[in-house]
């Protein structure tokens, strides 16, 4: 459980501990490491031996983490070993979703985001999603303003990159128009926040999370990935960051983007990169460049003469 709620008694009094049951908060502050995950592998199954499930209650970190560990339970090795493309051989034990935070698509999505020693890269995998989701509106509504927007730009974004990627299906298509359809009338048309825009933003969530496990994501999300792996740049934050800057990839998407940050006051961070020396450029560009399905999705089979390290590198110092 993400640590946000230790302490919390009228929220952790809903949980029906039984038998061998056990809170476990952890610590999110930062993205997910897969020596963490190794670290609450090991230590489950110090305790324990073996455990029956795992059940992720959190943003989408805290969700990324359950998914992970649950793997491990019965994977061997180091999570850091599944980095990649369906590399996973074996299914973990029973996994449960139950997210705080909407927007991120964590709770139905092939993939972990995991940082590992060499670059940040999930464990995508057909064994990855949660065997089984709870989505309450009622847990998201005490977001934080700015946090909320973050985790929704990450639905957003993840709309366009889908919709607009190369991968696109009648399946991907059909979720992520619904899912672009519900971001467009939370933050754009409607005056204030509800209940029913907490409602609209977790279908939104879990929609768009749909879209790009049967797609994928694109331009923003490859090149946030190098700014969390460098700088720790949390994973909502980051793909804001980066999508203020992609009009030439999607004119369209950023123009709405821009309407909804003006529109609900929120900063976007800038000048993040100024003054990183050319060994901190290269490290990203080159976490970036091995995320090849995203960028195939996003440019095409010959994206690697569409996106060179020059025109990378120039991408960063923008931001």
């Amino acid at each position: 459980m993400d640590h946000f709620f230790e302490g919390n008694q009228p929220f952790l009094s809903r949980i029906p501990l039984r038998g061998k049951d056990k809170i476990v908060f952890i610590d999110v502050t930062h993205e997910p490491k897969t020596t963490y995950v190794d670290r609450l592998r090991d230590e489950l199954k110090a305790e324990f031996g073996e455990v029956s499930g795992v059940i992720g209650i959190g943003g989408g970190s805290t969700l990324d983490m359950a998914k992970a560990v649950a793997l491990m339970m019965t994977n061997p090795g180091s999570s850091a070993d599944y980095q990649g493309w369906d590399l996973v051989k074996l299914p973990g034990v029973y996994k449960v979703g139950i997210p705080t935070l909407s927007g991120t698509g964590a709770e139905v999505s092939r993939t972990t985001v995991l940082t590992g020693p060499t670059r940040k890269l999930g464990m995508n995998s057909d064994y990855t999603p949660f065997d089984q989701i709870v989505l309450d509106p009622e847990l998201i509504q005490n977001a934080p303003v700015n946090q909320r927007f973050y985790t929704a730009m990450d639905c957003y974004i993840h709309c366009i990159e889908s919709l607009e990627g190369t991968f696109l299906n009648a399946f991907s298509r059909s979720y992520g128009e619904k899912a672009l359809e519900l971001c467009q009338e939370i933050y754009l048309k409607k005056d204030h926040w509800d209940a029913d825009s907490d409602e609209k933003l977790m279908m939104a969530s879990y929609a768009g999370g749909m879209s790009i496990a049967y797609s994928q994501v694109g331009v923003a999300h490859a090149v946030s990935y190098g700014l969390s792996y460098l700088l720790g740049t949390k994973h909502g934050v980051g793909n804001c960051i980066v999508f203020d800057k992609l009009e030439e990839f999607y004119p369209a998407g950023v123009k709405e983007f821009k309407q909804m940050v003006d529109k609900h006051q929120v900063d976007i961070p800038q000048h993040i990169t100024k003054g990183l020396s050319d060994a901190d450029f290269e490290t990203m560009i080159d976490v970036s460049m091995g995320l090849a399905p995203l960028w195939e999705n996003a440019l095409g089979k010959d994206w690697q003469t569409l996106m060179t390290r020059d025109r990378l590198r120039k991408l960063y110092e923008q931001l």
